[in-house]
């Protein structure tokens, strides 16, 4: 095996627990922010969770699979990547969105 694969070898090992962490991360904010009252941007958080959601899911799919196939691997691992990433953004655009919700609704009562 060359060093280039051993190294996606040990990304794809990393992705995989921590984007099925992630999902359930995402499924525990949707819970909570379910108790909170119904406001607009709410609202949209927990629908980008949900859909962030599935991106890590996907991503944790690629991941299994990189770490299944002997060879050809690569692309899996580039592509679980690229949704781990994206998923981690996304839950950084809700967290940012929720948060200033959270810090408005406070304000004005």
């Amino acid at each position: 095996m060359t060093e280039s694969s051993l190294q996606g070898r040990t990304i794809s090992n990393h992705i995989l627990p921590t984007a099925s962490n992630m999902v359930g991360v995402c499924m525990m904010v949707i819970s909570v922010l379910q108790l909170l009252p119904k406001n607009s941007v709410l609202s949209w958080g927990d629908k980008l969770l949900a859909i962030d959601s599935l991106i890590f899911l996907a991503s944790a799919m690629f991941s299994y699979r990189s770490l299944r196939i002997n060879g050809g691997s690569e692309s899996m691992e580039k592509y679980a990547d690229w949704l781990f990433l994206a998923g981690l953004s996304i839950m950084a655009l809700a967290g940012i969105l929720v948060s200033f919700e959270l810090f408005w609704y406070r304000t004005v009562l």
